[in-house]
């Protein structure tokens, strides 16, 4: 009986000791964690793998075909032959008097030589070399966003493959001027500036630091006439990548970069497909979907083979290759400001589909594993837009 009662008596001790026994262990477990929360298991805590999306094979098949390449392969092949002939306002270049350029002369076979300049000729074999294999490099390659550190981090730092810590990617959108992002924007490690647009009497909107100046060639190709081709609004030591839009301008290119003291980095033209293939795939998705028209009728209602992705968007692909953290300002519209901020340009460009491109950058930042084309082995970083 008194052993009973006893046992009674001991039950609600030892249910105490075992409580604070378990809060004990829980609370050193909280203490030990360099988080400051607990796990049950002394396990890796579960990282949630995202599932990747089935793709419209069609949609995938009708952005892989470039409607462009067979014209594009054929002034390449014309260029790499001396042919200069018929190539429109590209020809500028040529006939503005600098090489002395004389398109009567012809070769055994008939073909158009420029050679009355020996300093053009020697021109014209650096600029065969690169747009040779600017050519040949011209393929889908769904891992060259891993490859961007080496390509351009490294041309940049000279001794450095680590990513920035923070990039600002800074459009040029007018509704930049509705804001004040200039110090922000300045916080980051690396800030990425778009074709030479100035930031002078607009720093308290856009910043005042620059670290890459992405342009397309169209604008080198500006800057060519200027005296000493003079391409540098954020400083002589600013160094400008670039991307090809006309293969004649690696004429640009060569004498540009010749002349700087930072050099011109050309984008890997696999990098440039990628985009390609990105963007149509968001503007042939937005187009069946507004519209319920056929895919074989996009083509004309978006400039067929002149559509093309805009520099801001491949300045975004850029940061995501090179930044461990992007940030991007300016990008968006706005029916009361600019198209540009520094600018008066209202209307947009019809060869770009902004309307898709703002749906890509919406997946970018909620569901990356959507973004079709691009490697599975590719860790996007994270992404804040600021409007």
């Amino acid at each position: 009986m008194y052993y009973s009662s006893m046992k009674r008596t001991l039950r609600p001790l030892y249910s105490i000791l075992l409580l604070i026994l378990v809060a004990a262990t829980f609370t050193i477990r909280v203490m030990l964690h360099p988080n400051g929360s607990f796990q049950l298991k002394h396990e890796s805590p579960i990282v949630k793998t995202l599932k990747k999306p089935v793709f419209n094979a069609t949609l995938l098949r009708y952005a892989s075909i470039d409607i462009g390449e067979p014209k594009l392969k054929q002034e390449i092949d014309e260029l790499l032959e001396g042919r200069f002939r018929n190539r429109g306002r590209q020809r500028s270049f040529l006939s503005s008097g600098k090489y002395h350029i004389d398109v009567r002369l012809r070769s055994s076979k008939g073909t158009p030589l420029q050679l009355r300049s020996p300093e053009f000729y020697r021109l014209w074999l650096s600029f065969r070399t690169y747009l040779s294999d600017w050519s040949r490099k011209r393929r889908f390659y769904p891992d060259v966003m891993s490859d961007l550190v080496n390509e351009v981090k490294l041309l940049i730092d000279g001794h450095s493959r680590k990513k920035y810590k923070t990039c600002a990617v800074v459009g040029n959108s007018g509704i930049l001027l509705q804001s004040d992002y200039g110090k922000l924007i300045d916080s980051h490690e690396a800030v990425i500036r778009l074709n030479n647009a100035r930031t002078t009497r607009f720093e308290k909107n856009v910043g005042s630091k620059t670290s890459i100046s992405f342009v397309n060639s169209n604008i080198l190709h500006l800057c060519a006439r200027r005296e000493g081709c003079f391409c540098h609004p954020y400083g002589l030591n600013v160094p400008i990548v670039m991307y090809i839009c006309q293969p004649l301008q690696f004429f640009d290119y060569l004498v540009c970069n010749a002349s700087h003291k930072v050099p011109i980095i050309v984008t890997d033209p696999r990098f440039d497909v990628l985009c390609a293939r990105i963007v149509k795939y968001y503007s042939l998705k937005r187009f069946v979907e507004s519209s319920g028209k056929d895919l074989d009728q996009w083509g004309s209602t978006h400039g067929g083979s002149m559509f093309h992705y805009s520099s801001g968007m491949q300045a975004i692909m850029l940061g995501l290759g090179i930044c461990e953290k992007v940030s991007v300002f300016g990008f968006g519209r706005s029916d009361l400001a600019r198209h540009h901020y520094h600018t008066n340009q209202k209307a947009e460009l019809d060869i770009h589909d902004y309307e898709a491109e703002y749906d890509f950058y919406h997946d970018l930042i909620t569901r990356p594993e959507a973004i079709p084309f691009i490697s599975d082995k590719f860790m996007f970083p994270p992404v804040v837009m600021y409007h």
